[in-house]
């Protein structure tokens, strides 16, 4: 049969776009459907947004910092409104792009929600992008999924008066009292930001130390930088109750303490965002959390039916996302091999302040594969020693496979360290050695000239696997 397109993808952020635009680009008919952001959560409710509020929580101890340079500037007091409004400017530009890159392509582009009504064709209904769309269907021969994900809110009685990520973003005033529940990277994130504007922070999580899954030494140190930018943690802690009491929320936790605050923020984890989509009228198959299921192509179990992005729930990493879908359209339209990618040694940061970066195998992952040589530096910054924050460390770490002398391994925690990270990453995914680390020359005075300046061994771990 003739199908209206070549290829629909239901969702407009960053990897729908780049698949959708790769497409077309090989002379696809292509269109895209969006339901509520085009840039989609990252460029609207995630990273680009966060990251203008990391920024402007960090000017506050610039100016204080000054002082020890002989700058004789005064604190200001932050106006949360004005920032909201220029984030939202920023966030309207962006959203302009999209558009006109998908345009300029030669996609289509449609707005409302997609639902599946078979293997090849999506009825398109109102949706809050486009509230007042009327509902049509349309076909295509192969269908990309790439709705991303949504936040989790865990069960547990008043949960409903906590907000997300999703309205911190556009919240009308900072509220001076905050708890954030989770330590992964929206709640670290967002506690720094909080704490960074003037709010007092408590930061409530499950665990001994903050962002499971990173290198151990990281964690503690960015453990102890959070106590550092005055956030109190909550380890070993869930909530129990949330009530309201006249203009204070109360968060009851299961060690018997409570916390009032003006704001309760979930920062529990994401879950693919698959509601409503019509899954069951496909053979697509979903798994544990709502993921849904593809193989290394990124095709589900409906020939046809690809997904890409959060909603695999593999690496939720937007860059991650974009080269999936530029592999998937380069597969499925292109004449020369798809371009690849090493998603082994994705590099990962978190925006605190200071911030934490990370590329390659932990120390504990790569004594899996046999005995690894650790290198640690750590040291208070030059800017801080005048400025008088000494109790602002950077740490760094490289882990090297004893066997090979690869670097299979580096971490940072300090000013910085994603900007330096994401040159390491080229060297660790090369397969770099420790030799090759030692004979290059670093810049002076930097803090980066320690990656290559590392030369007595702090420790050796034994092989556990």
């Amino acid at each position: 049969m003739a199908y209206d397109f070549d290829l629909l993808v239901i969702g407009a952020g960053s990897g729908g776009v780049r698949c959708a635009r790769v497409a077309a680009g090989y002379g696809a008919r292509v269109a895209v459907v969006e339901s509520r952001h085009w840039g989609g959560t990252c460029v609207n409710l995630g990273c680009v947004p966060k990251k203008l509020m990391v920024q402007a929580s960090e000017f506050g101890d610039m100016v204080t910092d000054s002082h020890g340079f002989g700058w004789n500037t005064t604190p200001g007091t932050h106006d949360w409104p004005t920032l909201i409004a220029a984030k939202d400017r920023e966030i309207t530009r962006l959203n302009g792009i999209y558009v006109s890159m998908l345009e300029k392509a030669g996609v289509t582009l449609l707005t409302g929600h997609a639902r599946f009504v078979d293997g090849h064709t999506l009825r398109i209904e109102p949706s809050e992008l486009a509230p007042s769309a009327t509902p049509h269907t349309v076909t295509a021969e192969r269908i990309v999924i790439a709705t991303g994900s949504t936040p989790f809110k865990p069960d547990f009685t008043g949960v409903e008066l906590a907000i997300t990520s999703d309205e911190a973003f556009h919240l009308p005033q900072r509220p001076q009292r905050v708890v954030l529940m989770g330590s992964g990277y929206i709640g670290v994130e967002f506690a720094g930001i909080f704490a960074g504007l003037g709010s007092r922070v408590d930061l409530v999580y499950r665990r001994d130390l903050p962002l499971r899954g990173f290198d151990e030494d990281m964690r503690t140190a960015l453990s102890e930088a959070i106590a550092v930018r005055g956030i109190t943690q909550h380890r070993h802690t869930n909530p129990v109750k949330l009530e309201r009491d006249g203009a204070d929320l109360v968060l009851a936790l299961d060690d018997g303490k409570s916390l009032r605050a003006d704001c309760v923020f979930l920062a529990t984890g994401r879950r693919p965002k698959i509601d409503n989509l019509g899954l069951e009228n496909t053979q697509v198959v979903t798994v544990e959390n709502g993921r849904i299921q593809v193989d290394e192509g990124s095709e589900t179990a409906h020939a046809g039916i690809y997904a890409i992005g959060d909603v695999t729930d593999r690496i939720n990493l937007t860059p991650v996302a974009i080269a999936e879908g530029h592999t998937l359209a380069d597969r499925l339209f292109g004449t020369a091999p798809p371009r690849q990618w090493c998603y082994a040694t994705t590099p990962k940061a978190v925006f605190f302040s200071p911030p934490v970066a990370s590329v390659g195998l932990t120390e504990t992952e790569a004594a899996q594969n046999g005995t690894v040589d650790i290198y640690i530096a750590r040291f208070t910054p030059m800017r801080h020693t005048l400025g008088g924050r000494r109790d602002r460390k950077t740490v760094m770490k490289l882990v090297v496979d004893q066997a090979s002398q690869k670097v299979v391994g580096v971490h940072i925690l300090g000013d910085d360290a994603p900007e330096m990270l994401q040159a390491v990453a080229v060297a660790v995914t090369a397969g770099l050695t420790k030799a090759d680390f030692d004979r290059t020359i670093g810049i002076h005075p930097t803090s980066a000239e320690e990656l290559v300046t590392m030369r007595t061994r702090t420790r050796e771990t034994l092989k556990t696997g």
